[in-house]
């Protein structure tokens, strides 16, 4: 078994090409992004802050995730629902920011994602894979790109799912989110020592996951 952590900003790709590294490779993927998301959903509906940390770590309890591998793709099961795109709206992409900031939650989450590690050959993507989750991961990149070629293609991506969106409040919400993301106490959202950056601002999803299914390779070289 193996393991690729690709780490990055918003809208840098990773899930995409995450994604279709997977499906070339006959591993599992595991977006844990998804799991924060999922996470912000519930602490939204409950009409509670994004600053109110205790208000966020009071609702853990009663949140139950599954994460279910259905015909190849992820699914992620809130309470037994699976809550499909919504939990990829712009404002939840806000709340998975705070709270993926309260210790609480990353250790809440922390085994379920080690735990699929353990059983599987997997890509994982997100902000601390390769610093935190999988330290010990066979090949770690930091997939970036520029903040308007991130802006564009997550405007698009909304779009697509019939979500219209500004790029203007996209990138806005874009730039905020990486400076909290990347200032934060607990795991923040930098490169491991050991990883390899990607700039894909001018590269098809395609390239980049050529790229890193490349690293994978020679790795497996040089330890053969």
């Amino acid at each position: 078994m193996f393991q690729i952590a690709i780490d990055g900003p918003s809208g840098a790709g990773k899930s995409s090409v995450a994604k279709l590294i997977a499906a070339r490779l006959g591993i599992v993927y595991v977006d844990t992004g998804a799991l924060y998301r999922t996470i912000g959903y519930f602490v939204r509906g409950k009409g509670i802050a994004r600053t109110d940390v205790a208000g966020i770590v009071s609702c853990l309890p009663h949140i139950h995730i599954e994460v279910r591998f259905e015909n190849g793709t992820q699914r992620v099961y809130l309470n037994g629902e699976d809550l499909g795109d919504r939990i990829r709206e712009p404002e939840i992409s806000m709340y998975a920011s705070a709270v993926s900031a309260v210790p609480e939650v990353r250790a809440f989450l922390l085994d379920t994602q080690r735990d699929i590690a353990k059983k599987n050959s997997v890509i994982m993507d997100g902000r601390d894979i390769g610093t935190v989750i999988l330290p010990h991961a066979d090949v770690k990149v930091f997939l970036f790109a520029s903040n308007e070629a991130r802006a564009l293609r997550r405007t698009k991506e909304l779009e697509a799912k019939g979500m219209p969106a500004r790029y203007e409040d996209v990138l806005r919400e874009m730039i905020e989110r990486d400076d909290n993301d990347r200032n934060r106490a607990v795991a923040p959202a930098v490169a491991a020592p050991d990883a390899t950056l990607l700039d894909n601002s001018n590269m098809t999803i395609e390239e980049s996951a050529e790229a890193i299914i490349a690293l994978l390779r020679k790795k497996q070289e040089e330890n053969d």
